[in-house]
């Protein structure tokens, strides 16, 4: 029992540290597969020591044990754990399956609905890099060489690009655009300043040279009186940060925490006006990934070599569906798109609309749903069944030893009795240690899909995940015991 316990801790620990850091080892293969495979030796051991440790435990309760058929009960359940200890751990794992993926997967499709009419407040962003260099190095060593119109189409707006390749502007209201800011020697490294060791340690496959991105406040009010989020106000000599990913909310709130991070910004240092991140993005989008942008004053010496993206905000000036449809076509990928036709041309132009993320995480919400039920119903009723057949099987070996209860003196409702707790047990053991698995299988689930599942929706779906579990399980159960009853009965 010792050895079982002793697993299983290091499963839930280790478990518990790989979710909480998520890269906080460099092999893949160590973090994932090592607590797995401790948690299936864990599995096993516990219920190999399980019956013995029971039986144990009663036996010096004397009163208990003596009473009433318990004596026979625990006889008849330690003889079965002991030759079924693969079926029963295999029975646990499959519950616990059930369990994680009912309720992390109906978590993930309730948030999906829930932040898709949040996040997508507006119909259209789109994006053109700007100010492209004469060639760029790839990660796989090649160069991509850039024209000059190309480079030139990179220092006007999107709305220009739009207009001089024949768009029509009228077809957009509400148009807001602006420019995201990059200074090259601020970097996610350099925000982290101090903390930047310590932060290394635990997220190693974060980029820390990457550049922040810079907006000036007017600009990001002017969205956020768009979006209907929070607007804000900095003095001159301030500066502050929005984000809505929580993880990287976590990092960047422990160093402004400290309320002396100081960033130096166009050849003038700012201060923080916050110690932590606001809410709030820019890009529409399926959830809640803005990792951060600092947000600057208007006054903030941002000049054009600075600029690293055109970004252009709308909604489509449409009466009805169909002529959003028509307007929303030219921002397809389709090759009758005029998005796709400045691709082939070489102007990229990049962008979210609503229509089209509504319409992949629809399909992707009813995906996981049908993989979600399909699979938990399957472990379900596996494990459920497998149980069912042990116990019917294990009645009609045993119809001789119930003849022997009513021959010294039990009566049927004694027997009854004896059979329902010996059933009841033998159901509970193996959901009880899968309840148990749950508990840190769906809070490590719940990490490594930050962004997607939201904890909020997480007690409702473990709700709807119990309430099929107790409906198909109890189910089996019932029917287990009045066929158990019936075979046992004395003809």
């Amino acid at each position: 029992m010792l050895a079982g316990v002793l697993a299983y801790a290091y499963w839930m620990v280790t478990g518990r540290l790989t979710g909480s850091y998520g890269v906080a080892l460099s092999d893949t293969m160590e973090v994932l597969v090592k607590p797995i495979i401790m948690g299936v030796i864990a599995t096993i051991l516990i219920f190999w020591s399980l019956s013995g440790f029971i039986l144990r435990v009663v036996q010096s309760a004397k009163k208990v044990y003596l009473k009433d058929t318990n004596m026979f009960v625990l006889r008849q359940l330690n003889n079965k754990i002991n030759t079924t200890v693969m079926s029963m751990s295999v029975i646990c794992l499959m519950l616990f399956m059930t369990i994680s993926i009912l309720s992390v997967s109906l978590s993930l499709r309730s948030t999906l609905q829930k932040e898709l009419k949040e996040m997508t407040p507006v119909d259209v962003n789109l994006e053109q890099t700007a100010n492209l260099p004469e060639s760029y190095t790839r990660r796989d060593g090649t160069d991509e060489i850039y024209t000059k119109e190309q480079r030139e189409e990179s220092r006007t707006s999107v709305s220009s690009t739009l207009i001089k390749n024949g768009f029509d502007m009228n077809k957009l209201k509400d148009v807001i655009e602006l420019n995201t800011y990059c200074e090259k020697e601020l970097t996610f490294g350099k925000f982290f300043a101090n903390h930047l060791d310590s932060i290394k340690t635990r997220f190693p496959m974060v980029k820390y040279e990457t550049t922040e991105d810079i907006v000036k406040i007017s600009d990001y009010n002017k969205i956020a009186r768009l979006y209907g989020t929070s607007e804000y106000e900095l003095k001159s000599d301030e500066y502050m940060v929005i984000c809505d990913f929580d993880s990287f909310k976590v990092l960047r709130d422990e160093v402004l925490g400290d309320g002396n991070n100081i960033l130096k910004i166009g050849g003038k240092e700012y201060k923080q006006k916050y110690n932590e991140c606001k809410n709030g993005y820019i890009y529409i989008s399926t959830s809640h990934t803005n990792t951060g942008i600092i947000l600057v004053p208007d006054d903030c010496n941002l000049t054009e070599d600075m600029k690293e993206k055109h970004l252009l905000i709308a909604n489509y000036n449409a009466k009805n569906d169909k002529e959003k449809e028509e307007i929303e076509e030219m921002f397809s990928s389709s090759d009758s798109g005029l998005i796709q036709k400045l691709s082939e041309s070489g102007i990229v132009i990049d962008g979210m609309t609503k229509i089209a993320i509504i319409e992949s995480s629809v399909g992707l919400a009813a995906i996981i749903t049908f993989i979600a039920i399909y699979l938990g119903i399957i472990f379900l009723i596996a494990s459920s069944a497998i149980l069912a057949l042990k116990q019917l099987t294990e009645s009609s070996d045993n119809k001789q030893r119930y003849t022997i209860l009513r021959k010294i003196g039990c009566d049927e409702k004694m027997i009854n009795r004896a059979l329902f707790r010996q059933i009841g047990i033998f159901f509970l053991l193996p959901l009880s240690l899968a309840i148990i698995h749950s508990i840190f299988g769906i809070q490590f689930a719940m990490i490594m899909m930050e962004g997607l599942a939201s904890a909020e929706e997480l007690l409702p779906s473990i709700i709807g995940a119990v309430i099929v579990i107790v409906l198909v399980y109890g189910a089996y159960f019932i029917a287990t015991y009045m066929g158990s009853k019936n075979v046992i009965r004395e003809e």
